[in-house]
């Protein structure tokens, strides 16, 4: 119960600043976002309609879908939020914030990404384009993105045509700015990627990245491989570790120092949770692996 009211919470947060940003920046200044959402405005442009009863009108389809194709406590989440959303925007009134259409479009981006993104975070949505994603993805395979990516193709293609060839133009802008804030938003702030590292001298670079650069690391038993001579390789240590990427560039170097003929492989992390992490934006730090690493050395030798 206690989860369920943080949840409703952050959702609540989610679209307030969803609503933000559509009320001070975007509608004011008849800039598109993406997905249902920009539908929406496109529509209230061309027609001169209400804003909210067109949100709610044209989520209506994919909120049906959903029913079928995501969990029900999600989808009924969803309903409430985009109806929550509906009713921020048709009783919000703020004041022109700027005419600057840069600030408008980066901004009205900003802010509405955070809110689709925390809303998402707690497990709901605000835009019907995503469950039409999950949907096409789950019967034909293709990735949300690509969907969603696609369906705003068309909708800024539109609006080219209908509205004009520089608000698109600025609804791609903002469209762009909320999709990488949402990302933000949903995988936090803190970026990693793995590394899977082949060496002779695979001991002194555990050592380095452990003691210098504060990473765990797994060990896998290679049995046998090809080296780029053609030459076999018999058994040997294979590290796989999980770094920091504002560590990537040091860690490369640090191997290199070690081993310049050393094979690595570089691979996004799109999920972690638990094991040892250098984390900077929460000002966490594993350096008392150093003293542990250390007496195990001791203890080998």
């Amino acid at each position: 119960m206690k989860q369920l009211f943080i949840e409703i919470f952050q959702i609540s947060i989610g679209i307030l600043l969803a609503s933000i940003g559509l009320k001070a920046f975007l509608l004011p200044n008849g800039f598109l976002d993406g997905g249902v959402t920009g539908i929406a405005i496109l529509l209230s442009e061309l027609f001169d309609l209400n804003i909210s009863m067109l949100l709610l009108i044209a989520n209506i389809p994919f909120l049906i879908l959903g029913w079928f194709t995501l969990a029900k406590r999600t989808i009924i989440k969803s309903v409430l939020s985009i109806i929550g959303l509906i009713i921020f925007v048709q009783y919000e009134n703020f004041s022109l914030i700027t005419d600057d259409k840069l600030l408008i479009a980066v901004f009205g981006g900003l802010f509405l990404g955070a809110g689709i993104g925390l809303t998402i975070k707690n497990g709901a949505v605000l835009d019907g384009s995503e469950i039409l994603g999950i949907f096409i993805n789950s019967s034909l395979g293709i990735s949300i993105g690509k969907v969603v990516l696609l369906f705003n193709i068309v909708l800024f293609g539109i609006t080219a045509l209908l509205l004009s060839v520089e608000i698109a133009m600025y609804s791609i802008l903002t469209f762009l700015v909320t999709a990488k804030v949402i990302d933000l938003m949903i995988e936090g702030f803190e970026d990693y990627v793995g590394l899977m590292i082949v060496s002779d001298k695979n001991t002194q670079i555990q050592e380095q990245l452990i003691e210098v650069v504060g990473a765990g690391l797994t060990l896998y038993k290679g049995s046998k491989g090809y080296g780029k001579r053609g030459a076999v390789k018999e058994e040997s240590e294979i590290i796989h570790t999980v770094i920091n990427r504002i560590d990537i560039r040091r860690t490369y170097k640090l191997i290199d120092q070690i081993d310049s003929n050393a094979f690595i492989v570089e691979f996004d992390v799109n999920n972690i949770k638990g094991g040892v992490l250098r984390k900077y934006f929460t000002g966490e730090s594993v350096k008392a692996l150093s003293p542990n690493w250390t007496k195990k050395k001791e203890a080998s030798t």
